[in-house]
């Protein structure tokens, strides 16, 4: 009986293994050069929406890594968004808060080092199946913009569409 329990689980594992998974979270985090932000680096991301994906909502967020040496309370970014069949991405500018009134960085942080998830966009659409090709651009008045260690995108499941 129990070596008939074990091999009936051991299939049942593996059947669910098969079968596709549907995206419940994407996230990429790239690493900025010499923690110098420069206005020529454009990390890009690109995400695949499965058909079944159309129907369901997400949140969009930006994540920063940086040191405590980081000069600014905030962060500019331009955000291209290049839709799948699309030859022109579609551009954003966005202002990710990192800082309190007194300095006090939002994030968590570990000695000098402090990361933020910052949401930019609540329930997303992704009307169209295929692959969403995102940009980031620093869009600060300093160039290169220093002690910024990664940059990157996390998009989860933020329920079904109404």
């Amino acid at each position: 009986m129990k070596r008939l329990f074990g091999v009936t689980a051991g299939l049942f594992l593996l059947a669910a293994a098969c079968k596709p998974i549907k995206m419940d979270a994407y996230e990429k985090n790239r690493e900025i050069p010499e923690h110098d932000w420069a206005y020529g680096y454009k990390p890009s991301f690109d995400v695949t929406i499965q058909p079944e994906d159309t129907a369901t909502l997400f949140d969009i967020y930006v994540n920063v890594r940086h040191t405590d040496a980081y000069p600014y309370s905030n962060m500019w970014l331009l955000i291209g968004t290049k839709y799948p069949g699309d030859s022109i991405p579609k551009e954003q500018r966005v202002e990710l808060p990192l800082a309190d009134i007194n300095g006090k960085w939002h994030g968590n942080g570990i000695d000098d080092i402090f990361e933020h998830r910052v949401l930019i966009q609540q329930k997303a659409l992704f009307n169209k199946p295929g692959t969403y090709q995102f940009t980031f651009e620093q869009n600060m008045r300093q160039n290169p913009l220093p002690h910024v260690m990664n940059i990157g995108l996390r998009i989860e499941k933020a329920g079904n569409r109404p």
